[in-house]
Formats: structure tokens, C-alpha cells, sequence
């Protein structure tokens, strides 16, 4: 036994949709907690309203619903933040375990500071609700200020998004884990299915790995990024396969020191940046894009600002070593950037500078393999090329590369023919 470590273990035995009566049973042996919730016998589909049984630290409640199935999943959310709770007053390392097996939690914020680090253990199916009088909110399952926290264990979360995609019912969607104001913190050896919204949202948080994570939804369900980083530093992706109808990863405003290496990405709309200049001061800096491969994605590497902007920046951005399988774009800066066709095309000021695309390999889907659409008002700046070979899928017509207010220099291959135009032509 670990005489040092606090372990909440869930063994909940269900087979989901089915619920016969339940019992939640809690037991100490010093210094181990855990938490039992074992099924009656008769694991059959509930007939009509049935008695369900609640054994919360020896209080017991019952009652008889008309719908057993809904007050289950809302005793279940209460176990999973009471052992929460427990866990987080540990003052040591506490492992917050989840087993196999499949659970439905309607919605969950674990919450800090804690007294001590985390590791969230998830080995089981964890379902989102499919009903949006409750889906209907900005987030499923969050963790908040925290510090030290790890979450692994090779289990699912499984956002049931097809419920809310094209539901008009909800005025905003839930992202499927948010971290939010977390200090170092590694997520690891986890499935993500189905958001949604993101599926990762990384907000205001320092020191994060993210790596062997899969992400899976349809290429044509809506802002469903993979992993969409704001306000936040030195934050990791590695070795990871994401595939969304949405950007794999987006870095959004306010994200400095974000190293991504070794992703496969697609279906998806490619790994980005941006979109900056909604609103004023949105900056990026120091993004290093390294050894991934995309396939079938709408776009490549891409830099997007709003085509009526605010000043913002994004600067000091490095893309290496990556294959393009089939990519409709597979470079470009967009700064006209209008999902909705409505925006007034006023001059971006969001000014783009110091990027490098470097050994940028594979098939385009289009001709123009190659597309630095900038602002007039704020050329792009010091864009590098060096070693870019992208030819058409079926290779009858050779690339070409368009610009448009893009200054800067390529060097080694050039395919297509770079269009960048020299600092001192400016």
C-alpha cells in the first residue's frame, strides 16, 4: 500500500442506459479512501418507476422517480465532485480514479487551489447528456485553479455533439474538458470523441503537455477545434492524432511559447493561428510547429486576422518539417479573414512578422499551394521560405504561390516559385 498517495476509487459496475436500484457506498481504511457504488441485483431496464436506493455516509434517502435513468446521472455528477472535494483536501498526491466501465455526467467543475498534485485517472466511458435543457452551457467538464494536476489513463470522453451541432436551441455549446487558470499540468494516453464544441480548451494556464491524445469527431460537425489554446504560456502538444471538422489546434489571443510536434491532423481545417483582431491588443508570439503531417485538411498552416481588425500581432512563428497529404491550402496567411461573407473588408491591423515555413513537403489540392494574403495597411514581415516542395495531388499542373503585401526571402527549393518581395522593394 502507498502510505503517502490518496486514492478515490470509483467501481461503479453499471451498464449503460440500463440502471437497476443503485447503492453508493463509502469506506476509510486510513490513509486510502474510496467510493463504491455497486448495482442491486437484477441489472435488468427499469420498469415503470422504481425505488432507488441512495446510501450517502449513512444517510438514506429514497425516492421513486418517473424517470430513473435522470436521477442516476445526477447522483453519479454528486459522487464524482464529493470525491472530488475529498481528494482536493488531501495534502499529498491523490489519485482520483475512474475505472472501467461507462458513466453519464450531466456536468462537472473540479475546482482549487488544492492542498496538494492530482492525477485523474480516467479508464472508463464518460458520456455527455444528449438532452439541451441541460447540454446548453459553455462547458461539460472543467478543472479550475489548480496546480499540479495529471490526467491519463486511456479512457473516453464522449461529448455526444451530434445532439447540438445544428441545434438551434442552444446560444452557445459546451467545450468537452476545459483547464482553466492550471499550472503545470500534463494530459496524457486520453480519448476525446464527439465534442460539442472544443474539445480541449486551454485557457489562462501556464506549463501544459498535452501528448497521446485522440481526438475524433466529423469532418463536417461545427467548431469542433481539437485543442484551442487563449491567454496562455508554454504550453505543449506532442504526438498526438486529431481529427475534428474544425481547426485540429487553434492558438487564439494572448498564447506565447506554444511548441506542437509530431500531430497528424485531419480531417480538420489544419493547425492555426488565430483569428486575431476581434478585439484590441490580440497578440501571438513564439509558436514552433514541428515534424506533423496533414492529411485531407481544408487548410495547412495557417495565420488568420479578421478582415476588420484592431491592432494586434503575431510574431516569431516557425513551421518545420511538415508533410502535406491533400491539403486544399497548404500555406497561407489569411488577413481577410470572414467565415460569415459579411465583414466590411476594412485594413487588418494585425501585423504579421518574422514566420518560417521551412521543408514543407507533400500535395496540394489546389493549384495555389502557396497563399499570403496581407494587409495593406501592414505588410507581412520577414516571411522565410526554404525547402518548400508541394506539388498538385495528380502533378499535370505545378503549383503556384499568390501574394498580396507579403515581404520577405525563400532560399532552397522553391515549389512553388516564391512571390515574397524583397525587404528593399517595400
Amino acid at each position: 500500500m502507498m502510505s503517502s498517495s490518496f486514492i478515490h476509487w470509483f467501481s461503479f459496475g453499471v451498464r449503460y442506459p440500463y440502471w437497476s436500484s443503485i447503492k453508493f457506498e463509502f469506506a476509510q481504511e486510513v490513509p486510502h479512501w474510496w467510493v463504491k457504488a455497486l448495482p442491486n441485483k437484477g441489472d435488468s431496464e427499469p420498469k415503470g418507476t422504481q425505488t432507488l436506493d441512495l446510501l450517502i455516509k449513512d444517510k438514506v434517502v429514497l425516492t421513486t422517480p418517473p424517470q430513473p435513468s435522470l436521477l442516476v446521472n445526477i447522483v453519479v455528477t454528486h459522487v464524482f465532485l464529493k470525491a472530488w472535494m475529498d481528494a482536493c483536501k488531501w495534502n499529498g498526491e491523490a489519485t482520483f480514479l475512474i475505472p472501467l466501465g461507462t458513466y453519464m455526467i450531466y456536468g462537472a467543475n473540479f475546482i482549487g487551489p488544492c492542498k496538494g498534485s492530482l492525477i485523474v485517472k480516467i479508464q472508463g466511458v464518460i458520456k455527455a447528456s444528449t438532452n439541451p435543457k441541460i447540454f446548453c452551457k459553455d462547458s461539460w467538464i472543467s478543472f479550475e485553479h489548480l496546480n499540479n494536476l495529471e490526467i491519463e489513463g486511456g479512457g473516453t470522453l464522449d461529448g455526444q455533439g451530434a445532439s447540438a451541432w445544428r441545434n438551434p436551441q442552444c446560444a452557445t455549446r459546451p467545450y468537452t474538458i476545459g483547464l482553466s487558470s492550471i499550472e503545470n499540468a500534463i494530459v496524457h494516453d486520453i480519448h476525446a470523441i464527439n465534442s460539442k464544441m472544443f474539445h480541449f480548451d486551454v485557457y489562462n494556464c501556464n506549463n501544459v503537455t498535452l501528448s497521446h491524445v485522440n481526438i475524433i469527431a466529423p469532418s463536417d460537425s461545427p467548431n469542433t477545434d481539437g485543442i484551442h489554446i487563449s491567454t496562455s504560456s508554454n504550453i505543449r502538444v506532442f504526438d498526438s492524432n486529431i481529427s475534428t471538422g474544425d481547426d485540429c489546434i487553434s492558438i487564439f489571443a494572448g498564447s506565447q511559447n506554444v511548441n506542437i510536434s509530431g500531430v497528424t491532423c485531419g480531417p480538420g481545417h489544419g493547425i492555426s493561428i488565430g483569428s486575431l483582431g476581434n478585439k484590441p491588443n490580440e497578440v501571438v508570439k513564439d509558436v514552433h510547429v514541428k515534424n506533423c503531417t496533414l492529411i485531407a485538411t481544408q487548410n495547412g498552416m495557417r495565420i488568420k486576422t479578421w478582415a476588420s481588425s484592431n491592432v494586434g500581432e503575431a510574431t516569431s512563428i516557425s513551421f518545420e518539417d511538415i508533410i502535406m497529404d491533400k491539403v486544399n491550402n497548404p500555406i497561407i496567411i489569411d488577413q481577410h479573414y470572414c467565415p460569415s461573407h459579411t465583414c466590411s473588408f476594412q485594413k487588418s491591423l494585425v501585423q504579421i512578422k518574422d514566420v518560417i515555413f521551412n521543408n514543407i513537403r507533400g500535395t496540394s489540392n489546389s493549384l495555389v499551394a502557396v497563399n499570403f494574403n496581407c494587409s495593406s495597411s501592414l505588410p507581412c514581415q520577414k516571411i522565410n521560405l526554404n525547402d518548400i516542395k508541394l506539388i498538385t495531388d495528380n502533378n499535370v499542373k505545378p503549383t503556384i504561390a499568390t501574394c498580396a503585401n507579403a515581404i520577405g526571402h525563400a532560399t532552397g527549393i522553391e515549389l512553388p516559385p516564391s512571390c515574397l518581395k524583397p525587404a528593399l522593394e517595400s
